[in-house]
């Protein structure tokens, strides 16, 4: 058929890249297992979609919904499709074969094969004959398969002059008018044929309509065939009978790439636009689009905007009956996906709804906006209108508004409730209509509340119980309290630790074992006339920590404390243990008593054990007759962490002697 792309024609012919694929969304999306799709059929009968992959040598066969219901294998290069008038047979051109295969539509076997001249790549139904090209360049040809006797016949060589590359084919159903054009030329070089009398006969030949051919149809009555080329930026309608343009399909300022006809006249015009509609949809008779489709970015790879999914060339196939179109598109990582547009002819519905930023509650409002239809819409129409608020979090329906004669409405509200407000529009369509919908939303104001929580900036001893109390003033309905504890480091979660009514006087109390510095949160989440509320209180807890002495000979309480003595010959050990966590470091830190002071002789941080523990000796000459005390600290970020707060050691009080 004429379903049959330039950039993969091409491809084919001279072995270039090919594209890769996989899905996208629609109406009804689904993965499309290909990697190079070139032509698009589909057949009403059986309900089936079939497209050919030649670089995968198949032709993948769906039903209606995108869903791949079997695959026909070991068909190398096959390019283009063509279905008989009944729909049961199948034939396609497959290139590395030199043949023309056929198959049973119902059941996917092969029921005839057809050996025609090298590489044929286009099939076309045409006065009682099926018409194919076939060929490497620089001999493009066409012949013809007479499938009518019993024992087909195969005609090569009936058109050999013209063709560089064999060229794409098309033809109206029962028509004895055969259309034939260059993919991918700059011009556009094309044909049309007379075969009623079974030869092929070239009435007119024209090599000026446009450049870079991507796909065209003939109508179904055979008096004009639609046009898409990269150039020019719209859908060029010629005449059959001598090529010279009788028309155009606006295209949106982007290159045509693909054009599909139903039975009726009603035309597909696809493009290739990233940004903009990729299809336009024209009812018979008419070059206004009653519907437009723009793909979205299926691309989930983080590599910035690609624009929306983009339409195949030569991808646009009607089911016969014009109740839905079958797209194949792909993204920017080469994914392609097989579309399902239900009821394409049907214009669509849109509603705006401009609703104010803000309100107050209890305070009317005005909601405006406007329904709009590429159709006119019919007069008098009403739209269901809900709001849904923290009263009514499924909605509550409101009267019905009617919309002018101009397409816009508007109504008031008084919104019971604070919060996010939403008012939804919907209309339920009609028989020339989608149905349609739009909402907007207003912030409604609250009146504040009152929220506190206790113990903000105490310090704690390590492992003391807190009772931590938040009070909550007036509200409306709601009495709930989260209190939430968030231990400092990242190693514990913030977790939430009581959740329920306050009292009757207003509180919600939690008791709390600290072991580390904690920020400690109480949320009254709001109601329908209070705003939510969050309230913070952030304490410290302090480590254990305490230093033993050894290498004394004796202990003695003077001077108001205990005194280890220890031999000047001796080093003394200091053993401080210390709440462990990974990286802590302690202070040991020396102060020697002079003339009734004690003044700083030295501190060092010394890294602990995994189990919090660090021994250090104290070395070198040590003078007898000196008071001198040590301890040892956690200094917040000094000590290596920020999860505690700065606590200090006991004083460990010792003298060296004779």
């Amino acid at each position: 058929m004429r379903t049959l792309t330039a950039a993969t024609t091409l491809a084919v012919l001279f072995s270039s890249a090919v594209l890769t694929a996989t899905p996208a969304t629609a109406d009804t999306t689904a993965s499309l297992p290909v990697k190079q799709p070139v032509d698009i059929v589909v057949d009403g009968v059986h309900q089936r979609v079939f497209v050919s992959d030649p670089s995968n040598s198949k032709i993948v066969v769906t039903d209606y919904a995108g869903k791949v219901v079997r695959q026909l294998t070991n068909l190398p290069a096959v390019v283009g499709l063509e279905l008989s008038a009944d729909s049961g047979t199948l034939y396609a051109a497959v290139r590395d074969a030199d043949a023309i295969v056929a198959f049973d539509t119902a059941t996917g076997i092969e029921t005839a094969r057809y050996t025609v001249g090298d590489s044929p790549v286009s099939v076309a139904l045409a006065g009682g004959k099926l018409w194919f090209s076939y060929g490497e360049a620089p001999d493009g040809n066409i012949g013809s398969v007479d499938i009518s006797v019993e024992q087909p016949v195969v005609t090569l060589e009936q058109e050999g002059s013209v063709w560089y590359n064999p060229p794409m084919l098309d033809a109206a159903p029962g028509s004895s008018t055969l259309i034939a054009a260059a993919i991918g030329g700059s011009p556009v070089s094309m044909a049309s044929y007379d075969v009623s009398s079974g030869t092929l006969t070239r009435t007119v030949y024209d090599s000026g309509s446009g450049g870079n051919l991507g796909d065209f149809q003939v109508t179904p009555d055979g008096r004009h065939v639609i046009v898409a080329s990269g150039a020019p930026y719209y859908h060029q309608v010629l005449r059959t009978s001598d090529l010279t343009e009788d028309g155009s399909y606006a295209s949106g300022d982007a290159g045509p790439n693909a054009v599909a006809i139903t039975p009726n006249g009603t035309v597909a015009a696809g493009v290739h636009a990233s940004y903009r509609p990729d299809i336009y949809i024209y009812k018979p008779g008419s070059t206004k689009s009653v519907r437009e489709y723009d793909f979205p970015d299926t691309d989930s790879s983080d590599t910035g905007d690609t624009g929306g999914d983009e339409l195949a060339a030569s991808g646009l196939a009607w089911a016969p009956d014009g109740s839905r179109m079958f797209a194949v598109t792909y993204n920017s990582l080469g994914v392609y996906s097989l579309r399902v547009l239900e009821a394409p002819t049907t214009p669509t519905t849109s509603i705006t709804v401009d609703a104010p930023a803000t309100a107050t509650r209890a305070k009317q409002l005005t909601v405006k906006g406007k329904v709009s239809s590429r159709v006119a819409l019919p007069a008098g129409i009403k739209l269901t209108a809900t709001r849904t608020d923290l009263e009514s979090p499924s909605g509550k329906t409101l009267t019905p508004v009617t919309v002018k004669a101009d397409g816009t409405y508007s109504f008031t509200d008084t919104p019971p409730a604070g919060g996010k407000v939403t008012y939804t529009l919907k209309y339920a369509g009609d028989t020339g209509h989608t149905a349609g919908t739009g909402s907007d939303t207003v912030e409604v104001s609250r009146a504040t509340t009152t929220l506190s929580l206790n113990n903000n900036g105490k310090v704690y001893s390590y492992g003391a119980d807190a009772t931590f109390t938040a009070h909550l003033g007036t509200t409306y309905k709601n009495r709930k309290v989260e209190i939430w504890a968030d231990p400092f480091g990242s190693d514990k979660p913030n977790t939430l630790v009581k959740s329920g009514t306050v009292n009757s006087s207003g509180n919600l109390s939690v008791v709390l074992d600290l072991k580390r510095d904690t920020k400690v949160t109480a949320k009254f989440a709001g109601d329908a006339r209070y705003a939510p509320k969050t309230v913070t209180s952030t304490v410290g807890a302090q480590v254990k920590v305490s230093t033993s002495v050894s290498g004394h000979y004796k202990t003695s309480y003077t001077w108001g404390h205990t005194y280890y003595y220890v031999k000047k010959t001796k080093n003394p050990l200091f053993t401080n243990t210390m709440t462990a966590y990974p990286g802590r470091k302690q202070r040991l830190q020396f102060e020697i008593y002079y003339n009734g002071t004690w003044y700083g002789n030295g501190s060092k941080y010394f890294t602990l054990s995994s189990a919090g523990v660090s021994k250090v000796e104290l070395t070198g000459e040590h003078e007898t007759g000196w008071r001198t005390r040590v301890r040892s600290s956690y200094v917040n970020s000094s000590s290596g962490d920020t999860v505690n707060s700065t606590t200090h050691g006991a004083w460990k009080y010792f003298t060296f002697t004779n």
